[in-house]
């Protein structure tokens, strides 16, 4: 395996383990010809520790001390076996339709080799060169892990064979024997270090001296087992384990929180070399191997090896529009080809990701490595720049924007992870979906990593947790703070936003495509007296905790809708100002207007359009303003989403109140159409018919759509080139199925001029 630095080539002799109870000692009698078969002794041994396993066969009763027989005595010492035993070949059982892989739930994993959840029993055949003596035998396992194995840090393991293994120890016991081989039942502990182990067994007379190594040709890789009740990943509901550990399928979800748009995403961890490429991270990491028995730690180091930034991670972010040596981020539909480059190239960071693809990725290094984790979005998420946990805006004394000054930003949307552990090093009622972030953002203790932070926390403002709640906490529950510069310097606050971020936070819904909310987990509903508590709670630990010293009073108010799903990528972008004075008295006010393009991340890339709105207001009225951008003014302005922010201020004439709203929109973009042809069988050729339809009223230059379905066909790309204004491209695909099931066939458009365009279509193959 690349990147592999077992040592498990070195025999070593090992004396009686304390805590092993002494083998019954069992002398072997003869059969002579004629005189009736008398079962070996070792046998009746292993009856008489365990009976309920080896009943008798046409007897009703038995006493296995009457059958045992007195050991032969010649010379005042009784007789042993002659000849030292000896390992002659280990069978891990290790087959994807056996016993073990189908009862630890890995059956799905590519390969042959023995992959085993941690705090579960699995077997083991040896074959010996003798029939295997409890008198006059002993045996022993032993499992190495890491560039130098130590007993200290577990990662070094010696397994005894005892008589009744306790769950919870490295323990094997003797289930079955059949002449010269027998089958070993193997306890591992709950909380094991996971990873690649080398297995050797070690045989050694109970006298005398000089032991035999037996090294196994194949190893053995042991994972977290959500199915464990003291594995601290352990989740009590199995439809939740089949779709945040085991599907290797899901949705993931963009653009703005009035118009959600979503994208299947093929996480692929059981696919070939999947399994290699994450362990190849967490031993590219450098992390302790003695320290890979804990979730925590696990997870906070895969958030930092996922991107790039100071550690030759998976992923390069780039966030500049420019992928011309690499790939566009859009342009991924699974995590597979990126974690197969970066483990065949021997740790080279692939080229691009932005936060959907570090998510996607992330959520596939978790699951395969058995940890619950799923992707989610957060709508309008703030990026809290100075631990304020607020979102600060700074304007002038005109109230115009101060560029250098607002480096905090909402983002349109932010896709991160949650994963599901117990969390011991947190006070009782913080285990449970845990916050993890894989796109670079900010530093966590030097290092470009975020979490995992209790999302329980987050929702209640206990921000003084580890790890990084503070962060998480301004994503989905800061207030959006406008300040105004006085002519002395200073700043005074004149506007505060309570709802300004965190909105339809989203994950794929659990056995189905649809979206879950689960805005709930993070927050209190907005406006509640819990959420203003834990917002205050929080605000205590930030750098900012006097903003909510001085209330203030509104009664007017500014808002921007839009109609049905928002305005569409290539015609004039429509919505509605909302005004509305909440007093009984008149009120006019001057709208200062400003649309531009915006980067999801919030960046600004420039004004499109500026003007001023005259807005004046009878008692207790409500205004609607139509407000258009005509196509013309952002076709060739757009950057990645085609997303644009509407920002408006203003000051009420008779009360002095600021108004102040950003609200941030997407044009939305066309789907790719996949249409199946013919039937769906294993091993059998069929087709499906792509089609896409250009928006615009022009060229779309150098389009290519990439293509893939895990059990269907290959990722690969197919250049289309030039594709007119208006026109309509039709591509039929032709594959042959290799795996029953429910399949899904993925699709997606990469060009210069359009974004996020993509398909799948559910295609149920069946067997031949």
């Amino acid at each position: 395996m690349p990147g592999e630095r077992l040592t498990v080539r070195s025999p070593s002799e090992i004396g009686r383990f304390s805590g092993a109870a002494p083998p019954t000692r069992v002398e072997l009698t003869i059969q002579k010809e004629g005189e009736k078969k008398e079962e070996g002794g070792c046998y009746r041994w292993f009856r008489k520790m365990c009976p309920c396993c080896c009943k008798r066969q046409n007897s009703s009763s038995y006493d296995v001390t009457d059958k045992v027989p007195k050991p032969k005595v010649e010379n005042g010492e009784s007789k042993e076996i002659e000849g030292k035993l000896s390992v002659c070949s280990v069978d891990l059982l290790s087959s994807k339709e056996g016993q073990n892989r189908k009862e630890h739930h890995t059956d799905q994993y590519h390969g042959d080799g023995l992959i085993i959840r941690r705090g579960q029993r699995f077997n083991v055949e040896l074959e010996l060169n003798r029939a295997y003596n409890a008198d006059t035998d002993k045996l022993h396992l032993d499992l190495k892990t890491g560039p130098l194995p130590m007993v200290s840090k577990s990662t070094h393991v010696i397994i005894p064979l005892v008589q009744q293994p306790k769950d919870g120890h490295w323990e094997a016991k003797i289930i079955e024997q059949n002449g010269n081989k027998i089958k070993l039942s193997v306890n591992s502990p709950p909380k094991a270090v996971i990873g690649l182990y080398g297995l050797s067994v070690v045989t050694n007379p109970l006298k005398g001296e000089g032991s035999t190594t037996y090294n196994s040709a194949k190893n053995i890789t042991l994972l977290f087992n959500p199915w464990c009740e003291d594995d601290p990943v352990f989740l009590d509901d199995e439809e939740q384990r089949k779709e945040y550990v085991l599907n290797d399928t899901g949705r993931l979800y963009y653009g703005t929180e009035k118009q959600i748009g979503a994208r299947t995403w093929n996480f692929g961890q059981f696919h070939e070399g999947m399994l290699d490429a994450c362990l190849f991270i967490l031993e590219k990491s450098d992390m302790p191997p003695s320290g890979r028995g804990d979730p925590v730690n696990v997870v906070r180091v895969i958030s930092a090896m996922i991107n790039a930034q100071d550690d030759f991670g998976v992923l390069v972010g780039n966030w500049s529009g420019d992928y011309t040596d690499g790939v566009s981020p859009s342009a991924w539909s699974s995590s597979v080809e990126i974690l197969r480059k970066y483990h065949s190239t021997n740790g080279t960071p692939v080229s691009y990701g932005q936060c959907w693809v570090f998510s996607g990725i992330t959520t596939t290094v978790l699951r395969c490595l058995g940890i619950p984790a799923r992707s989610v979005t957060n709508f309008q998420s703030a990026h809290d720049t100075d631990v304020s946990l607020t979102t600060d805006v700074y304007f002038d004394e005109d109230l115009d924007p101060i560029d250098y000054l607002n480096s905090d930003s909402v983002w349109n949307f932010h896709v991160w992870n949650d994963c599901w552990m117990a969390r011991p090093d947190l006070p009782p009622g913080h285990g449970g979906w845990q916050a993890v972030d894989a796109t670079p953002q900010e530093t966590s203790q030097g290092t470009f990593c975020c979490g995992p932070a209790s999302v329980n926390a987050i929702r209640c403002g206990h921000v003084y947790l580890k790890h990084d709640a503070p962060f998480v906490f301004a994503e989905v529950n800061s207030d959006k703070i406008y300040w105004q510069r006085n002519r002395d310097g200073t700043f005074s606050q004149f506007h505060m936003e309570k709802k300004a971020v965190g909105h339809q936070i989203s994950t794929k819904a659990v056995g189905s495509d649809e979206r879950a909310d689960i805005t709930h987990l993070y927050k209190h509903p907005e406006g509640s007296e819990e959420e203003r508590i834990a917002v205050e709670t929080a605000s205590r630990y930030g750098s900012k905790p006097e903003v909510y010293a001085v209330p203030m009073a509104e009664d007017v108010s500014v808002e921007v809708l839009m109609e049905g799903e928002g305005p569409r990528m290539g015609a004039d972008a429509q919505l509605n100002i909302v005004v509305t004075n909440m007093s009984s008295e008149p009120r006019q006010t001057t709208l200062h207007s400003q649309a531009a393009v915006m980067y999801y991340t919030g960046v600004l890339k420039g004004a499109l359009k500026k003007e001023q709105i005259a807005v004046e207001l009878l008692p207790n009225e409500v205004k609607t303003i139509k407000w258009l951008l005509p196509y013309q003014q952002y076709q060739d302005q757009l950057v990645d989403q085609a997303a644009l922010m509407l920002t408006l201020s203003g000051r009420v004439t008779e009360t002095k109140q600021v108004l102040a709203n950003q609200t941030t929109f997407r044009l939305r973009m066309p789907d790719l159409n996949i249409t199946p042809l013919g039937e769906a069988v294993v091993g059998k050729e069929m087709g499906a018919k792509i089609t896409f339809t250009n928006p615009l009223p022009r060229t779309l230059k150098n389009v290519v759509f990439r293509v893939e379905g895990l059990g269907l066909q290959k990722g690969h790309e197919v250049v289309v080139g030039d594709v007119s204004g208006l026109s309509t491209v039709t591509l039929t695909e032709h594959f042959i199925p290799s795996q029953p099931g429910l399949r899904k066939l993925v699709a997606s458009l990469d060009c210069k001029q359009l974004t996020q365009v993509h398909g799948v279509a559910d295609i149920v193959v069946v067997e031949n």
